[in-house]
């Protein structure tokens, strides 16, 4: 029972929870769920002065934050990961009446949190509908001839929230021409090609784009040429 390396901490009480099985060396106890290092050698809660706190896991930051705030003894929990080497967090050992008291705290200002959310998202929205139809303007000033229909939703399609589309990245929010190219090719190559059905036929990514290449370029040469006055027309 002797010789356990403590992990290290900052302050405070440390509990491990130990991927053996191991007993108090005190009381004799276990095997224990929650273990302290003293001196080398594991103590049960209750023999390290802790059996009185309540485990809080790991995963809601505030109420944990509020229970260390509401206890005046806490501890943090770890375990020892063995695929990375280290001790991790599984939460926190708090009082009783601490957590209930910072569960009261949190549920008071859920309806704050909530209008904040409300707000937040409706602000991202109305930011998101600035972008698209951004977007979708430069799509047009590049391809005249593109329907405004059609550039819409290529801009709604490449400029999706959380998407990873080339909209989302730092040129498409740039709007750089390269980045808007992009949206317009592969709109081209997935709606005026038949590249998708090539694809579901077991042809490659490659070949399939090789063999629609031609097709995509003539579409962006008529969006291009489309709508733009002849120097004569234009007399």
């Amino acid at each position: 029972m002797t010789g356990l390396a403590a992990p290290t901490t900052r302050g405070g009480p440390l509990v491990v929870q130990p991927l053996r099985r191991r007993h108090c060396a005190e009381c004799r106890g276990g095997p224990l769920p929650l273990l302290v290092v003293e001196g080398g050698a594991p103590r049960c809660l209750d023999c390290a002065d802790l059996g009185h706190l309540v485990f809080l896991p790991r995963g809601d930051t505030a109420l944990t934050r509020r229970s260390r705030d509401e206890s005046t003894l806490s501890a943090v929990v770890v375990r020892f990961n063995r695929r990375k080497g280290r001790y991790e967090r599984q939460g926190v050992l708090v009082e009783e009446a601490g957590l209930a008291r910072a569960e009261e705290r949190c549920l008071a200002d859920a309806e704050a949190r909530r209008r904040r959310r409300v707000r937040d998202a409706r602000r991202r929205a109305a930011e998101d509908v600035r972008f698209a139809e951004a977007f979708a303007a430069e799509i047009r000033r590049l391809f005249p001839g593109c329907p405004d229909e059609r550039a819409r939703a290529i801009a709604s399609h490449a400029s999706l929230r959380g998407s990873g589309r080339v909209g989302r990245s730092a040129a498409g929010r740039a709007l750089t021409e390269g980045a808007v190219v992009s949206a317009v090719v592969a709109s081209a190559r997935h709606v005026d090609t038949p590249y998708d059905t090539l694809l579901m036929t077991g042809v490659a990514r490659h070949e399939a784009r090789r063999r629609i290449s031609g097709r995509v370029e003539a579409v962006l040469s008529e969006w291009r040429d489309l709508g733009r006055v002849a120097p004569e027309e234009a007399v």
